[in-house]
């Protein structure tokens, strides 16, 4: 009787386990069978948002769904990434990640999400650089001259900075870190009115993004003396990267990555990698990395993870040698 009852009670486990296997593989079959959102950190309008919707029109064309870019911006890219965090993790609620995952750990005190385990990466889309410019009519022509000049004159040198902890930011934290010279930092609220005095001859020196100055460097209204990727860039093929130019070793990128919940099944994360590695080679994702200075990845998840971790550990020592914190 009793060998009766658990013989029965193992065909029961069996057709309830069989039973939610089934629904697992059916919800996966199904997905997307609704709207995604990718939830982008920033207001609209910059080159986080192009990215995003670049690349939600070309996934939606892969997955054959709708996928919309819901802006929530605010605290530093904090606000948009804690909203992803708290999301359920059935792959319809997405983040653009960028360098500010990486630096904000260090910059905050606390954060209201970990940057580790409340996230599952996807895929990092593309990565970016700054250039480096002055005023044409500086005597500034090269990454030596801008060297020379600092330690000639300590004190004396400007840089312009918008928004602490940014790429911008960082990449002249580093430079002047690695390079052994100060250059008094002047703190913008965004790259518009750094570039506007650069031009006007109140500041020396930018660490630019290339969206903000290709077009000014083009007219001759900006001198770009360098690109801080580790490597030469194919948009400015001419330029010498920082390191080359007499700082070896320098490189300070900004990057593209997209994350879903923590949790999101394997099935569910390997086909948004998958359409995300094929929205990249778009001819739209093309056109567009010329605009902005892209290289485009798009490498499995676990490629994000190892990004992620050598970018937080290296922005860490430059953030705390440099005392910089958001209050």
């Amino acid at each position: 009787m009793q060998i009766r009852q658990e013989t029965k009670i193992r065909s029961v486990l069996f057709v309830l386990a069989a039973f939610i296997l089934f629904l697992g593989a059916s919800a996966f079959a199904a997905y997307p069978d609704r709207v995604i959102r990718i939830v982008v950190p920033f207001a609209p309008g910059g080159g986080t948002d192009v990215v995003a919707r670049t690349l939600a029109q070309e996934m939606a064309k892969d997955l054959g769904a709708s996928i919309i870019i819901e802006n929530k911006p605010g605290a530093g890219t904090i606000l948009g990434t804690q909203m992803v965090a708290a999301s359920p993790p059935d792959g319809y609620t997405l983040l653009m990640g960028t360098f500010a995952n990486a630096v904000n750990p260090s910059l905050n005190a606390k954060l209201p999400y970990d940057a580790h385990t409340d996230f599952a990466a996807v895929a990092l889309l593309a990565r970016s650089f700054n250039i480096v410019v002055v005023n044409p009519a500086s005597p500034i022509r090269s990454i030596a001259d801008l060297i020379a000049a600092a330690k000639a004159e300590p004190t004396k040198l400007t840089y312009g900075t918008y928004g602490t902890g940014t790429s911008a930011h960082l990449a002249g934290e580093l430079f002047k870190h690695m390079a052994g010279v100060n250059l008094t930092t002047v703190p913008y609220k965004g790259a518009a009115p750094a570039i506007t005095d650069l031009i006007g001859g109140q500041i020396n020196v930018i660490f630019t993004t290339v969206a903000s100055a290709a077009s000014l460097v083009e007219a001759g209204q900006l001198r770009a003396i360098a690109v801080t990727s580790a490597e030469r860039s194919p948009a400015f093929p001419q330029l010498p990267t920082v390191s080359e130019a007499g700082v070896p070793g320098y490189a300070a990128e900004a990057w593209y990555g997209l994350y879903a919940p923590a949790k999101t099944p394997p099935e569910i994360i390997d086909r948004l990698n998958k359409s995300a590695a094929k929205a990249v080679q778009s001819e739209a994702f093309k056109k567009l990395g010329k605009n902005e200075g892209l290289v485009m990845v798009a490498g499995p998840p676990e490629a994000l993870d190892r990004y992620f971790a050598g970018e937080e550990e290296r922005w860490r020592k430059v953030i705390q040698d440099a005392g910089i914190k958001i209050e």
